[in-house]
């Protein structure tokens, strides 16, 4: 609620996180420069099979300050301009893979592990996908989010773990929500993350849902580290 997140923000000190300008917890000068589209944006190396990935950009700079400050220091009201960046994200997505409007979307959220949500005291994705799905709704397009996958297993911490380091100390660490995945659009699926890394996370939930004959358009997420290949923002052939 609006009172809750001037709240936070006041305990945060009521300064922009992007540019520490008094007052909002982001001034309109930063929020005007935070991506308007997706890109794809493929891991270095890639795992296989892994469907397109789309990012709003680097994890630098003031996506990454927005992400980790809504994630870890509970900065509620930085979920309007997250969401913002990843249903512009999803929509290019979308329009890349030439998706009718009139066709239903999930957005299928990364499961965080629930010590983890408990820990941080709320579910930062889960809040960011929902405010995506009601901005694409918003503009026409028949998007939800299903939570279809959940944690399976307790994973080593995934710091310092190089790309088959992560892809080992994911398999099979996640699995199908019972009665969720029945209902499930037939086709029109995007999993969705805060941050694509390795893209070891993303395949772990697409193999899930492809286990369960959910067919999966792309991933998409606000931000990407640099560690990938970049193709443009009109789709591409990547990494199979």
């Amino acid at each position: 609620m609006a009172w809750q997140d001037a709240g936070r923000d006041l305990l945060l000190g009521s300064v922009c996180v992007g540019c520490a300008t008094p007052g909002r917890v982001l001034c309109p000068a930063c929020e005007g420069t935070l991506p308007r589209r997706g890109r794809t944006s493929w891991p270095t190396p890639a795992p296989r099979g892994l469907a397109p990935p789309f990012s709003g950009g680097d994890y630098e700079g003031l996506l990454k300050t927005l992400v980790n400050a809504h994630k870890e220091r509970g900065a509620f009201s930085l979920a309007a301009p997250l969401s913002r960046v990843l249903g512009d994200v999803v929509r290019s997505l979308l329009d890349a893979a030439q998706w009718p409007a009139t066709e239903p979307v999930s957005l299928v959220p990364v499961p965080s592990r629930r010590s983890v949500v408990r820990r941080r005291g709320h579910d930062p994705l889960l809040r960011v996908a929902r405010g995506a799905a009601s901005r694409l709704r918003g503009q026409g397009l028949l998007v939800t989010v299903a939570r279809l996958v959940l944690t399976d297993a307790v994973v080593a911490d995934q710091a310092g773990l190089d790309a088959a380091a992560r892809a080992a100390n994911l398999a099979g660490s996640m699995r199908a929500a019972p009665r969720r995945v029945g209902h499930a659009p037939a086709r029109g699926v995007v999993v969705v993350d805060d941050v694509l890394t390795t893209g070891a996370t993303a395949r772990e939930a697409q193999r899930v849902l492809e286990e369960a004959d959910v067919p999966v358009l792309g991933v998409a997420t606000v931000a990407a580290t640099r560690r990938r290949t970049v193709l443009g923002g009109a789709g591409g052939d990547g990494p199979k």
